[in-house]
């Protein structure tokens, strides 16, 4: 009797099929970037822009005396500055890859960089700017981030207090507040028409999905959300309550605690500059998501560590595993135990008493304890790398189960500037020259050159809170 032919048989002559069409990405709602005053900072003038502000003279405090001129007063001015920094990245492919690829290669790493740029610098306007910020509230009226706990999350009265606040500081709104006569046109067909609900003056603010999550379990607010459907005015715009228009977005950062397991320290009498005298040391450990780059999980400050009286040494750090290869870590050093005035670890080379790993060999964060793999050991040699403070770490609730702390920030026109010294620039090389003769690859790539300058702390606010929303599925 013949045999059966089976479809396993033949599946060397099997063609895969692929679609033309490439999936989608998880979509980033950018935010942030657009609320920050477009300032230019001119070619040739340095990194460095300042602003200026003159402070209001004070209020006479009594009438004049008849022929007798008044004292006056001095006029005084406040200033602030950032340093712009150059950014930029590329991708580069080779030639054998974009002629036997399915896909266009070329075209699709033009995409992907555009939406790194776009990415990036939303991302800065948190780390470089939003974040620097020093005004801050607590829910429930908790002291500091460390004393957050499960059920402090945002309410209408958490809401009503930053607007209360930011209206009584003066801190200007969008679409109002800018002009010295402040009345708005009666006229319904007037440009600032007091009946239009889009034209009314209010504030901002940018939200996590889950703090947003929180807002609405609030019939009131659920309620405003719904009847401000109509007169959205942002991206992501979730609704407006209490003079504040709520824009959601998946890039808020946020901080978790975590326990120290698997995490060592281990004093070492060579391989730095470590001194008794200099001591003792404290270190801390945070974990940057490899995709956003956010320091999002934040580990214990460790015990004092002391290097043995008359030598120089090192501390060996063992990092944690718990987190998998999806975070690399950051290592701090201070000499205090609440870690002020903290520095990114130098590191000592790999192999320097036990050590397996090391930070960057190049660029500017060459030689830091920056970008570390899961489960290394790094030697931390001295406390001269970048003085940087690490962000403040939620309690563990009962000692060992990590706490999520999501910031929502309010924001008042003004209160900080996108200053541009060059524009996002886009390169793509394709064509050979004297370093690529055989024109054997491509590259897409782009720069710019720009800062987020706080322009005034008062107008805008950081408030922190847990959530019940936290992410408990895949």
């Amino acid at each position: 009797m013949a045999g059966t032919n089976v479809a396993s048989q033949f599946s060397g002559d099997i063609v895969n099929y692929i679609a033309e069409k490439t999936l989608p990405l998880a979509r980033k709602q950018l935010i942030a970037y657009q609320f920050g005053d477009p300032l230019t900072l001119p070619k040739g003038r340095g990194t460095t822009y300042m602003a200026t502000r003159y402070l209001r003279v004070p209020l006479p405090p009594a009438p004049l005396s008849e022929g007798v001129p008044p004292i006056g007063e001095t006029m005084s001015i406040q200033q602030v500055s950032v340093v712009a920094q150059q950014w930029g990245d590329k991708v580069t492919i080779t030639d054998v890859a974009e002629m036997t690829i399915y896909h266009p290669l070329f075209t699709k790493a033009t995409e992907l960089v555009g939406l790194q740029v776009a990415e990036t610098l939303e991302r800065n306007t948190y780390n470089l700017g939003l974040n620097a910020g020093t005004q801050i509230n607590y829910v429930n009226q908790r002291g500091a981030r460390a004393s957050l706990v499960v059920g402090d999350v945002l309410s209408p009265f958490e809401v009503q207090r930053a607007y209360s606040q930011l209206f009584n500081l003066g801190a200007p709104r969008f679409s109002g507040d800018e002009m010295t006569d402040t009345k708005l046109d009666a006229d319904a067909g007037g440009a600032r028409a007091s009946n239009n609900p889009r034209q009314m003056p209010h504030f901002t603010a940018l939200i996590h999905p889950f703090v947003a999550a929180d807002l609405r379990q609030n019939a009131a607010v659920q309620t405003a959300f719904s009847f401000s459907d109509i007169n959205r005015l942002y991206n992501y715009e979730a609704g407006e309550f209490n003079g504040i228009r709520f824009c959601e977005s998946n890039m808020v950062p946020f901080w978790t605690s975590q326990p120290s397991t698997g995490i060592t320290y281990t004093p070492a009498i060579t391989g730095g500059a470590l001194t008794a005298a200099g001591g003792p040391y404290f270190i801390q450990i945070t974990g940057t998501d490899s995709q956003n780059q956010y320091e999002s999980q934040v580990f214990p400050i460790s015990a004092s560590q002391a290097i043995a009286s008359g030598v120089a040494g090192s501390i060996n750090v063992t990092l944690p595993t718990a987190l998998g290869t999806a975070y690399t870590y950051n290592v701090y050093i201070s000499t205090s135990s609440t870690m002020v005035g903290a520095h990114l670890g130098t590191t000592a080379p790999v192999g320097t008493n036990g050590s397996t790993t090391t930070g960057p060999t190049s660029g500017p964060q060459s030689g830091l304890a920056v970008g570390l793999p899961s489960g290394g050991v790094v030697a931390i040699s001295s406390l001269t790398g970048t003085a940087q403070q690490p962000p403040a770490s939620p309690a563990l609730t009962g000692g060992t189960t990590p706490l999520t702390v999501y910031p929502t920030y309010i924001i008042g026109r003004g209160a900080y500037g996108q200053v541009m010294l060059d524009d996002v620039k886009f390169t793509y090389l394709k064509e050979a020259d004297k370093s690529d003769p055989l024109n054997q690859l491509r590259v897409v790539g782009w720069k710019c050159f720009y800062g987020t300058l706080i322009q005034n702390n008062q107008f805008f606010m950081r408030i922190e809170s847990t959530s019940q929303f936290n992410p408990t599925f895949g």
